[in-house]
């Protein structure tokens, strides 16, 4: 018989065995099946907890990720990157050296090239004199623990697909996120929540939805958890009244039952996801609603965040469930708030709308640091800050004033996780157009977070249609080393 047809045989005897003798030896054989640690590709150890805490490439220097996305690119010229010389020379044509062959989201009559002053004061605080805006009077207040990159830069001008690409390494859709690179890496700590949450406030979710946070051609385990503020954290999470608690223990029971048997029988590593989705699902009945009743905290903590109703969805208790979900040891948290577009028109303008939404995450988010640090949490937690892109030098009139989407230099931040603290990292022109100084692309932002949490990113790779696949791609991405501790 031909070796091909032998092992077909085998493996249809032996999914017959599994499948159909239901009784008896079988399901003896089964349960040794399952009992066994050491199958290795067989298609039972993928009902093992794909989140088990794995061991990174080499020491990490973090344990947790919490990303504070700006979705919808916050002006860096109104916030971070001070430069004078916008308000010497403002209303006057941008030189053409500055715009010849660059690309730009808009242009048109209303999308002019002539330079914009910005509108708010600057002063240098903590200990370096780190330029910080009167827009965020309390981040200026915590500048000592920051990291800044002035010159990060990206490929995409258009806001879904550069959110895309900062959350996959990719402007196509399909790709894993870097939160679910991050559990596939190296699992989780927290068995009774997943390893990868999400949490949305402002007037809408960002353009492009779900495949932010996308597992791509990962198994689903690995994609990120919405969770909601308000009602239920996850849509029919409940059980219902007319379901006791040992009906709901033997109907997750059956169904594992029958996914078994399905696994045995097809091989297909997603039913050892759905599997484990299940039990996931049954403890989070517990687990999740004991995380989002924040009647534990104290008043001050609240008053740190600027939480004014606890039970009131919000940028601030958004920040708080970030801690209290590394604290009990999810891997990575992402926050999404919006809207930072800042074009002009009259709800999205820098005259108003900016200062407002600065306002907005101000206080929360310098309160979210301070608190990490007083529990011991910000060494093993690392935070981001920053949007998809930034802001041109450049002003758009409409019904207000406003700037176009910019991606050679933009603004973002990290705290803890092994970054230098009060530091600033490269420099811009006298415009804050593209960096003279220590330039930074996206790449080398995911690279450095994966080296900070113990993983290389030219090791991280899945196979996938015959390509190893990995979050910083073929390009060349590097560690920014000067960054680090």
């Amino acid at each position: 018989m031909h070796p091909h047809h032998d092992v077909e045989l085998q493996a249809s005897t032996r999914r017959h065995f599994f499948s159909d003798c239901a009784m008896g030896i079988g399901s003896i054989a089964l349960a040794s099946l399952m009992a066994d640690k050491s199958l290795g590709d067989d298609p039972m150890a993928a009902i093992k907890n794909p989140l088990e805490p794995r061991v990174a490439h080499f020491p990490p220097k973090v344990k947790s990720v919490i990303f504070l996305f700006m979705a919808g690119g916050p002006s860096q010229l109104e916030t971070f990157d001070y430069k004078p010389k916008l308000n010497e020379l403002s209303g006057q044509p941008i030189p053409e050296s500055f715009t010849k062959g660059k690309r730009f989201a808009f242009m048109s009559s209303s999308h002019r090239t002539d330079l914009l002053g910005f509108r708010p004061k600057f002063q240098q605080h903590g200990e370096n004199g780190i330029w910080v805006s009167d827009y965020l009077p309390h981040t200026a207040g915590i500048v000592d623990e920051l990291s800044l990159v002035k010159t990060c830069s990206t490929d995409l001008f258009n806001h879904a697909p550069a959110k895309l690409f900062m959350n996959t390494g990719t402007g196509q859709f399909g790709r894993p996120s870097l939160g679910a690179w991050t559990t596939y890496g190296l699992g989780s700590e927290c068995d009774n929540l997943p390893g990868f949450v999400v949490l949305q406030s402002g007037p809408r979710g960002p353009r492009g939805g779900a495949v932010h946070w996308s597992s791509g051609m990962l198994p689903t385990t690995y994609q990120g958890v919405p969770l909601r503020n308000q009602g239920d954290p996850i849509l029919n999470l409940s059980t219902p009244d007319s379901v006791t608690q040992t009906q709901q223990r033997q109907l997750v029971d059956t169904l594992k039952e029958l996914n078994l048997k399905r696994l045995v029988a097809t091989g297909d590593p997603e039913i050892g996801t759905r599997i484990n989705a299940y039990e996931m699902a049954y403890r989070m009945q517990s687990s999740a609603p004991e995380l989002m009743d924040t009647s534990d905290e104290k008043a001050e903590t609240f008053e740190q965040y600027g939480i004014k109703d606890p039970n009131e969805s919000s940028y601030a208790r958004n920040c708080l469930l970030a801690r209290r979900l590394v604290e009990r040891g999810v891997r990575f948290v992402q926050l999404y708030h919006t809207n930072w577009d800042h074009h002009g028109g009259p709800t999205e303008n820098l005259e108003t709308h900016l200062p407002k939404i600065c306002e907005e995450i101000d206080k929360s988010t310098a309160g979210l640091i301070a608190d990490l640090k007083q529990r011991g949490l910000l060494d093993e937690t690392l935070v981001i800050w920053g949007g998809e892109f930034g802001r041109t030098p450049m002003g758009e009139v409409r019904q207000s004033t406003g700037r176009n989407h910019h991606i050679d230099a933009f603004t973002m931040w990290f705290a803890g996780g092994g970054f230098k603290p009060g530091h600033v990292y490269g420099e811009t022109d006298e415009f804050g157009f593209g960096p003279v100084e220590n330039p930074c692309h996206v790449r080398d932002i995911h690279a450095t977070i994966l080296h900070q949490l113990g993983l290389d990113h030219e090791r991280l790779s899945v196979r996938f249609q015959g390509l190893d696949v990995r979050l910083t791609g073929v390009e060349e991405a590097r560690v920014l080393k000067d960054m680090l501790v």
